[in-house]
């Protein structure tokens, strides 16, 4: 079938299709949390060492992350819908493997084949919008809701985690994707149509081996780093053949006749350094979830129950950020000011989440970060999508949106690997000092937070130096800056 471009008459179905396309995003993004509360309980039933509830929720984001961009080059051209349907199928085929799995293997497996399934519909699914909605104000709005409920699909995970692990089991926490699953599966059909690049070729599956397994790689070497020294081959070895790997993978990208990840497509600065803010955002971003769970579990002694609640303001203030002060500061003030100032606000989070420790409360050590992390995150999400996607056409709308997916999954997997390992090291180093098991758990926590903190900061210099004005949007800041000094 011919591609479709985008027309001055937009698709009826547009915001009909935008819900179904959302749920399941919603349903993807609350996956890569959903585990965090309910890690415990796992632990107990299959027993699972600490290195595999890591993989537990990284074998979902590495592969997710990993496999994004074949993904997307995938429904570039055998078809967005396709794959998002195929993605789908096998996201609900895993969900439910995961949720009877007797063995932690099994778990593991699981969670590896619902980041492959995740990776054909994500980037299919953020294609589907693009096309969907061709006029710039309505596609810069539904960009806003997707990136508002991508959000708060993450904050629900561990709230829909603590309520199902404290009142049933953990293994709901899997079942309940099935029905979502069912109805999407069952209703995009009727509400998209299938689109496709109209140039056709053959995917580079070579590429995608290399930057999966060498993300792989990197990720089990730098989880190693808190039971072997830095430059034991578990450590230093594994990374180093990860990071010989992800640059084989940039040499094969330039020699590709179809890359996943045309050169010439880095070449626009707005979309490179979009992905790179997301990046540094989303480093920070997977500690918090991680760390902030177990800190309020084990240090404040909350149940799984009212862990998950605890994250509910996290959940409301990235859906009013992101939907309610996004657009509009976006209208005012560009894609700059999103990118580089709301990683200033979830930097300044951060380093009040440095400060945990044995002796703090949630309402004031851990409800500010709570408040001011997503505050800045739904202004990142945003401004990094609209940047990331700048100039997307029919011919490379995948490739585009599999990027600013992957982005967000490769920094959520490295930063959990790298800040969680090198929490865990200090809180050791800090017990052979003489430092009780609890305190120095609590200062490991808090060393997260402080480097996730220097890694937004860096982004946020990114966001303000890096990103241009787009097309059309310097004129109009210009008009609103007249329109208040008049």
């Amino acid at each position: 079938m011919a591609s479709i471009s985008p027309t001055p008459e937009p698709d009826p179905r547009r915001w009909r299709a935008l819900g179904i396309i959302c749920l399941v995003q919603v349903m993807l993004l609350l996956d890569v949390t959903v585990v965090n509360v309910a890690l415990p309980p796992i632990q107990r039933d299959l027993g699972l060492t600490t290195t595999g509830l890591a993989w537990v929720v990284n074998g979902y984001t590495v592969t997710y992350g990993g496999l994004l961009m074949l993904g997307g080059r995938l429904g570039d051209l055998l078809g967005r819908r396709r794959l998002f349907l195929i993605g789908l199928a096998i996201f609900a085929l895993s969900s439910a493997s995961a949720a009877v799995a007797q063995q932690a293997g099994v778990l593991v497996a699981s969670r590896f084949l619902q980041g492959i399934g995740a990776a054909l519909v994500s980037p299919a699914a953020l294609s589907l919008v693009t096309l969907l909605f061709t006029r710039p104000q309505e596609r810069a709005r539904a960009m806003a809701i997707w990136s508002g409920l991508a959000g708060v699909g993450v904050a629900l995970g561990v709230v829909l985690s603590g309520i199902l692990t404290d009142l049933a089991s953990w293994r709901l926490i899997f079942f309940i994707n099935l029905p979502i699953a069912a109805f999407a599966f069952l209703a995009t059909p009727k509400l998209v149509s299938e689109s496709r690049a109209a140039k056709r070729g053959r995917p580079d599956v070579l590429g995608a081996v290399l930057v999966t397994v060498g993300l792989l790689l990197v990720v089990f070497g730098l989880l190693e780093k808190s039971n072997h020294a830095w430059f034991s081959f578990s450590v230093l070895g594994c990374v180093g053949i990860g990071v010989v790997l992800l640059i084989g993978f940039v040499l094969v990208e330039a020699r590709a006749a179809q890359p996943l990840v045309p050169l010439a497509f880095l070449r626009s600065r707005n979309r490179s350094i979009a992905n790179m803010v997301r990046i540094c955002y989303y480093v920070g971003f997977a500690t918090f979830f991680f760390s902030l769970s177990l800190y309020v579990q084990h240090t404040l002694h909350f149940s799984a129950l009212a862990t998950g609640f605890a994250f509910v303001p996290f959940g409301l203030v990235i859906l009013f950020s992101a939907t309610v002060m996004a657009p509009r500061l976006l209208t005012r003030f560009g894609v700059r000011t999103l990118n580089g100032g709301g990683l200033a606000i979830s930097t300044v989070g951060y380093v009040l989440l440095a400060g945990l420790s044995t002796h703090g409360t949630y309402v004031t050590d851990v409800l500010p970060g709570m408040i001011l992390v997503p505050l800045g995150g739904g202004l990142v999400l945003v401004g990094s999508t609209v940047a990331g996607v700048d100039g997307a056409t029919g011919e490379d709308a995948g490739i585009a949106t599999s990027m600013n997916n992957a982005s967000m999954q490769i920094g959520s997997a490295i930063g959990l690997a790298a800040l969680v390992s090198l929490g865990s090291s200090h809180a050791t180093v800090l017990q052979h000092a003489g430092a009780d098991p609890m305190t120095a758990t609590a200062r490991g926590y808090a060393f997260s937070f402080a480097i996730a903190a220097g890694v937004t900061a860096f982004g946020a210099l990114l966001g303000f130096a890096g990103i241009r004005p787009m097309a059309g949007e310097g004129r109009t800041v210009q008009e609103n800056a007249g329109q208040r000094a008049t």
